[in-house]
C-alpha cells in the first residue's frame, strides 16, 4: 500500500527525519512510536504531502507520489486525522462530515455519514451542534469520522490520544481496533506506546528522526529497551 524510502525532512537547516524507510501492507496496522519531538508527526505530514522531503521517495500502491500535492494524495485515498483534531469549529458535526466526502459520489454521501454515526453514536445525537461545542473526546471522534467518510484506502492517525482522558483513550483505541478488524489499512503515530502496540500488527520505534527498532507489536512490547523507555519499566 505504502512504501517510504530513505526519507529526510528538514525545517530550514534542522534535519527532523533522517533516512527513514518503512512499508505499510494492505490491511496492516503499523504503529510508529516515540517520544515527543522524535519526528513522528513530521513523517506523517510528509506522507500526506503537507511537507516536502529533502530526499527520499514515497510510493503509494506502487506509484511515486513524492512530489505530488496533498490534495491529489487525498483523491488517491490517503486520509489524515491530524494532531489536534483540526475540525472546523463553527460548522456542525454533519457539515464537518460532509466536507470529508470530497472523493465519493454525491449519491453515496448520506450512506457514509450513516456509517460514521453507527461507529460513533454520540455524533448522531450531536449532528446539528457546532464542532466547538463538543467535548475533546467527541471532537476526536468527529476528526476520525470525517476521514472515514472519504472511504480511505490508507488512514493516517496522528497522536489520537493527545489531550484525552484515560477512559476516552481506551475508547478511541477500541474504535481503531474495530476499524482494522473491518479491513482498514492504518498508519498510526503515537506517544502512548502501550495503547499503540496493543492494537498494532507491527511497529517501529523512532528516536531523534531515525528508526532504531522494528518488529511485530508483540516483539516491541516485550523488548527491554521499549519497556524501559516507553512502557514504564
Amino acid at each position: 500500500m505504502l512504501e517510504v524510502r530513505n526519507l529526510e525532512v528538514a525545517y530550514g537547516e534542522s534535519l527532523a527525519v533522517r533516512g527513514v524507510s518503512f512499508a505499510v501492507r494492505d490491511g496492516d496496522l503499523l504503529a510508529i512510536i516515540g517520544a515527543n519531538g522524535a519526528g513522528k508527526t513530521t513523517t506523517l505530514r510528509a506522507v500526506m504531502g503537507l511537507l516536502r522531503p529533502r530526499t527520499g521517495q514515497i510510493l503509494f500502491q506502487g506509484e511515486d507520489i513524492t512530489r505530488e500535492p496533498a490534495h491529489l494524495r487525498a483523491r488517491r485515498g490517503i486520509a489524515l486525522v491530524p494532531e489536534g483534531r483540526r475540525i472546523l469549529p463553527d460548522l456542525t458535526v454533519e457539515e464537518n462530515l460532509r466536507l470529508g466526502a470530497y472523493r465519493i459520489a454525491p449519491g453515496t454521501i448520506r450512506a457514509e455519514i450513516e456509517r460514521a454515526f453507527a461507529l460513533f453514536p454520540q455524533l448522531r445525537a450531536r449532528a446539528a451542534q457546532r464542532g466547538k461545542t463538543l467535548s475533546g473526546g467527541e471532537q476526536q471522534m468527529l476528526a476520525i469520522a470525517r476521514a472515514l467518510v472519504s472511504r480511505p484506502r490508507l488512514l493516517l492517525l496522528d497522536e489520537v490520544s493527545l489531550g484525552l482522558m484515560p477512559t476516552l483513550v481506551v475508547q478511541t483505541f477500541q474504535t481503531i481496533r474495530e476499524l482494522h478488524q473491518q479491513g482498514a489499512t492504518i498508519l498510526l503515530v503515537e506517544q502512548n506506546a502501550r495503547m499503540a502496540l496493543s492494537v498494532a500488527t507491527r511497529g517501529h520505534v523512532l528516536e531523534t528522526g531515525s528508526i532504531t527498532l522494528t518488529g511485530s507489536a508483540a516483539e516491541l512490547a516485550a523488548d527491554p529497551k521499549v519497556k524501559q523507555a516507553y512502557l514504564g519499566g
